[in-house]
């Protein structure tokens, strides 16, 4: 026995060994059916009687419940001075909360449910969002509802959005990407429509609560929105939820009109935005697109998707992996449903390198235009293509918003398996001729950001205009209000009520000099720390200020001219922006600012009940609101640049007014930026006429 078990294996091995060796299949071998089309869901459809169209699909996987109102409304529909208003809209119909409840008490309400409610204003729709367990449907419709048909937009979140929207402005130019995209935009729109308008402060500053009501008003109606719900529920039930919800709303509005056409023409040239703290150069080149059913749309895709689409493309290729001049190179043919997109090759490169990369593009985009591209980088691009369609069906969620959207820009239901298709039949020649027909170098608009002086190669050796970019962001100032003879000689009548209720112009005319020091509060959303200043005037425009602060001394002095900043780093001159600021300061000290009528550089206007609006030769411009019928100050609101950012509108509310050496001065000031509090000076001493020298005053630490 022992010897039969012996005899098996060695007979196995001989067996195989004796075998033909089998090949090893290659992956080239490998074949796939073609993807399927995947099926169109069974989607309820039905209209209110107000108009209102709306979409159900359910969907049992989980216990949710999501859904969105599509608006037909769009920021293209923003007034020429009023860029900004459509987004501030969207913006705050969420934040401002509904006519019962704030959006504060909102946001609590939905945090302590795990659901969401949010609205937003775009190029060329508005939508309001919602999601919700399944067990909170109602308590989220309900709220859904609430912000759709009667938002509040309470005046501290426009406010709040005004500021938000400031800031970012005063940032854009952080970013140089941003520049870049940012300023291809608008040169290849063009600056006279719509599509290439840039929001700036004085938009911003124009906005006010009316306009965002008005503007609500004319687009929210239920005839011009379309309402999609998914998720775990039954569609008959959902219905009667939103008929019941949404039936009674009856607002009407005439037709919202089409969105503005596209009247772009050809911008040829290299645009350049010098920006010395960058260590790269940033470039966008292109022109105008397409949309999304031209018909060779798909062949442009492809083409894009080899001249850029990723580590396989011509450019990546060429630009960062031969030459190195790169680390980021791409090319994108946009098209969007509306209206024209952007093709665009966008990058960064090493600043030396500049001219030559954007050389190089040019050649390998003459190349794509004069000479077929294999069959291999065709595929490639293809199935680049084609392979992301698993992305757009892997939920139900995503499959109803795209049917929505086809509805809402006017394309048929099976778009996507037409441009599927598309792709599919795209072949070398296709590609060829598109380039040719589509590709205009020519009419190239060439964005630049960075450092020029530090470029091997002049731009200009391009053989196109060089033309430069300002990036200056523009700052608003507050016109002072025309004034005829009746409302000057009415502000002149009121500012002497104004001087005889805090002691009469004689007393104001005898302070040649003061001490005032306060403890200055920053409110704690906006830094929260504490400071002692000590401000130190002496007629006609000497100022001095002290303050002590957790960091150190800061120390300035201006005679309104010139001046100097000490600070625990050093002294030196007065910045440019500190000393604008400063003679701001001298301009509005009160007892300078009640004698406006003995100054002959200024003017005083009546400019609306209780406002007296001052000015002078140089800019400066104070309103200065009074109780009209005693005469007392109120409130002095003013515009100030700040030293690191944008102007701001302040607003320093008078309190506790009390009596020194006979005048009446305000013991508490509290102050209001762009609408918002944010801080508190309180008078701890006030002495007037002490014998202040000069010498004393601008001597440096």
């Amino acid at each position: 026995m022992k010897r039969l078990l012996t005899i098996f294996p060695l007979l196995a091995c001989a067996l195989h060994a004796q075998a033909p060796a089998r090949a090893v299949p290659s992956y080239k071998d490998l074949k796939f059916p073609p993807l399927r089309q995947a099926p169109l869901p069974n989607v309820e459809r039905f209209q209110l009687s107000n108009g209102m169209r709306v979409f159900l699909l359910e969907n049992h996987e989980l216990p949710l419940v999501s859904g969105f109102a599509l608006v037909r409304t769009g920021n293209l529909f923003d007034p020429p001075d009023k860029v900004g208003l459509a987004t501030m809209t969207g913006m705050v119909l969420r934040t401002g909360g509904s006519q019962s409840r704030t959006g504060d008490q909102i946001d609590e309400q939905l945090e302590n449910i795990a659901a969401s409610v949010e609205s937003q204003i775009d190029e060329t729709s508005g939508q309001v969002s919602f999601s919700a367990l399944k067990e909170s449907v109602d308590e989220v419709l309900a709220t859904f509802h609430e912000l759709m048909t009667a938002p509040a937009f309470r005046q501290d979140k426009v406010d709040l959005a005004r500021s938000q929207f400031r800031s970012a402005i005063s940032r854009r130019n952080d970013n140089p990407s941003s520049i870049s995209s940012r300023e291809f935009a608008e040169i290849v729109y063009g600056g006279d429509n719509p599509y290439g308008w840039s929001m700036e402060y004085e938009h911003i500053d124009r906005i006010q609560r009316d306009d965002l009501v008005a503007f609500y008003n004319r687009h929210f109606f239920p005839s011009n929105i379309m309402l999609a719900v998914t998720g775990d529920f039954s569609a008959p039930e959902m219905r009667a939820r939103i008929e019941k919800l949404f039936g009674s709303w009856n607002a009407q509005q005439p037709p919202v009109p089409p969105f503005p056409p596209v009247k772009a023409a050809p911008s040829p040239g290299i645009f350049v935005a010098e920006k010395p703290d960058v260590n790269q150069t940033f470039f966008e080149m292109g022109h105008l697109g397409g949309v999304l059913k031209d018909k060779d749309y798909p062949a442009l895709e492809v083409m894009a998707d080899i001249l850029g689409g990723g580590f396989r493309s011509r450019l990546f290729a060429k630009v960062r992996t031969q030459l190195g001049y790169a680390y980021s190179v791409s090319a994108d043919w946009a098209a969007n449903y509306g209206h024209p997109g952007l093709f665009r090759i966008q990058g960064s490169t090493r600043t030396d390198a500049t001219t030559e990369t954007l050389r190089v593009i040019r050649e390998e985009v003459e190349r794509l235009r004069t000479t077929p591209v294999s069959q291999q980088e065709m595929e490639g691009a293809k199935q680049s293509v084609l392979n992301s369609f698993v992305f757009r069906f892997d939920t139900p969620a995503k499959t109803l918003n795209r049917m929505v959207i086809y509805e809402y820009y006017g394309y048929p239901q099976d778009f996507i398996f037409e441009y599927q298709k598309g792709i599919e039949s795209v072949t070398v020649a296709d590609v060829l001729r598109v380039a040719k027909q589509h590709v205009r170098p020519a009419e190239f608009s060439i964005v630049v950001v960075g450092k020029p002086k530090e470029f091997k190669q002049p731009l200009g050796s391009l053989g196109l205009p060089v033309k430069p970019l300002d990036l200056t962001i523009p700052e608003t100032r507050r016109e002072a209000a025309p004034g005829d003879a009746a409302s000057l000689e009415k502000g002149r009548l009121l500012l002497r009520k104004v001087q005889a209720a805090v002691g009469g112009a004689d007393k104001l005319a005898g302070v040649k000099n003061a001490v005032l020091k306060v403890a200055f509060k920053l409110d704690p959303a906006a830094g929260g720390f504490v400071a002692n200043q000590s401000n130190r005037w002496l007629s006609p425009g000497h100022l001095r200020q002290d303050s002590e602060m957790t960091m150190g001394k800061l120390s300035f002095y201006t005679d309104g001219k010139t001046g100097w900043l000490s600070t625990p780093r050093g002294t030196g001159p007065l910045p440019p922006a500190m000393l604008k600021q400063a003679q701001g300061n001298l301009f509005r000290w009160y007892f300078a600012m009640l004698l406006s009528d003995r100054a002959a550089d200024r003017k005083v206007n009546y400019a609306g009940e209780g406002v007296l609006e001052i000015s002078d030769a140089a800019g400066n411009l104070v309103r200065l609101t009074v109780d009209e019928a005693t005469g007392m100050p109120l409130k002095e609101s003013y515009q100030q640049m700040q030293p690191n950012g944008p102007t701001q509108d302040i607003e320093e509310l008078y309190e506790e007014m009390k009596e020194v050496d006979g005048i009446q001065y305000p013991w508490k000031v509290v102050l209001h930026q762009n609408g918002r509090r944010y801080a508190e000076a309180t008078v701890q001493e006030l002495k007037l006429n002490t014998g202040m020298q000069l010498e004393e005053l601008s001597k440096q630490p």
